[in-house]
């Protein structure tokens, strides 16, 4: 059955599709660039860290963002007509949050600081997500993850970025603006100020002249009731579930693989430089730019659960296959697999919960879904602990392990019919 759109609706929507797509690449450069640089961080000898404690920096970041999602929730659907104002802070704390951790001197200060930095990419999606799914009833789908492929291909062109800042001529044969600059990890952070401002005001800009679609939530009490009704249900439950324990695999593989491609063999990396290991990881998002509209439209017009059943145990077989995946085609090919499930999915779950939610409270349905995320704050620190013990490489059959058990688990949950 089509669904009708009204004038108000369509008014202004393709511009603020844009707008909030825009956004969202800005925002995964950042986010996409921050693994590598934290993954210098880590093999940087001032510092001397070891898994685990890498393993808690990464999950400081996390938790911060996990937590931050409610509360974005909330000013997502109190404040559906300022939009535009919480993307512009979202994209500025974030450069704030970088500048300070290029300052940071030890590691108790590097740990507090990824508090900060947790906190302003999450305040992104609620009303993000939530602008477009108003704006786009009949094509929900395809609008949120045509801003997910907005992040895809930042999370591509940054970790490519950085390697390009930061290469010396001796380590590669490859001439790169890094023979120039010969920026550090800690310089890159210090400028990322600038383009995060500018940007910021940017999309404010294309943002704060079209008209939205307003919420009827008003006060904290109704968000917290419409999240306790959310909760309530069994379908959006088993949503969650899955999407936390997904969050348990993939938060350790964001931060492990760069760490896996650029340490020494003698640590068990592949010691790979930095140009190098940005190019496998921005790999791991070319085809993502391409799959993430192609399955939120297969989503659309055949059901979310024929397209992530079959997508998450690719995803979880790919995660195993890390361990045992050769130097060369065979490292290629596993992380360009992955690459082609790993963000894209996580529009799709989206997606399928606002469905639950039957168009209701948007912004609180996407705090949830992210939200849950929260689940796989100490998931880092779990696979510190195994590397330490064990060696890099078993992180990954770690991962493998979190992700068939949520595959598991989404089989035997029912989601309501598209037709």
């Amino acid at each position: 059955m089509d669904t009708i759109v009204s004038e108000e609706q369509k008014l202004g929507r393709n511009r603020l599709a844009f707008a909030v797509t825009l956004g969202h690449t800005v925002k995964h450069v950042f986010m996409s660039s921050l693994p590598l640089l934290l993954s210098m961080l880590k093999v940087d000898p001032r510092f001397n860290l070891n898994a685990t404690q890498y393993g808690v920096i990464a999950a400081a970041d996390k938790g911060a963002a996990g937590a931050t999602t409610l509360v974005a929730g909330y000013l997502g659907e109190r404040f559906a007509h300022k939009s535009s104002e919480l993307l512009f802070l979202s994209l500025s704390l974030m450069g704030v949050a970088y500048f300070f951790l290029g300052n940071a001197s030890s590691f108790l200060w590097i740990v507090f600081i990824m508090l900060l930095a947790g906190i302003g990419p999450a305040l992104y999606h609620p009303p993000a997500i939530a602008s477009l799914s108003r704006k786009f009833p009949d094509r929900r789908g395809f609008a949120i993850s045509l801003h997910g492929t907005g992040g895809a291909i930042g999370g591509m062109l940054g970790p490519v970025i950085i390697g390009l800042l930061t290469i010396e001529s001796f380590d590669s044969n490859i001439i790169s603006i890094g023979d120039l600059l010969n920026l550090s990890w800690d310089q890159i952070l210090r400028i990322s100020i600038i383009p995060a401002v500018i940007f910021a005001v940017l999309v404010y800009s294309l943002m704060k002249n079209v008209p939205v679609i307003q919420t009827q939530t008003a006060s904290v009490r109704d968000y917290f009731g419409d999240l306790g009704g959310l909760l309530k249900d069994r379908q959006m439950l088993g949503l969650i579930s899955v999407t936390g324990l997904r969050s348990f695999a993939q938060s350790s593989i964001m931060y492990f693989l760069p760490l896996y491609l650029i340490s020494d063999p003698l640590d068990g990396g592949l010691g790979k430089d930095t140009l190098i290991a940005g190019i496998f990881l921005s790999g791991a998002q070319v085809v993502g730019v391409f799959t993430q509209p192609i399955l939120g439209w297969a989503s659309d017009k055949y059901s979310r659960k024929q397209v992530l059943l079959p997508s998450m145990a690719i995803l979880s077989v790919c995660f195993f296959t890390l361990t045992y995946a050769s130097d060369g085609y065979q490292l290629i090919l596993n992380i360009i697999v992955m690459g082609a499930f790993i963000y894209s999915l996580h529009a799709i779950f989206i997606a399928a919960a606002m469905d639950v939610a039957k168009g209701q409270s948007q912004s609180t349905v996407v705090s949830l879904i992210y939200g849950a995320t929260f689940v796989g704050t100490f998931s880092p620190i779990f696979a510190g602990i195994i590397v330490d013990e064990f060696g890099l490489k078993y992180a990954f059959s770690y991962c493998g392990t979190i992700a068939l058990i949520s595959t598991a688990i989404f089989g035997f949950l029912k989601l309501p019919s598209r037709d």
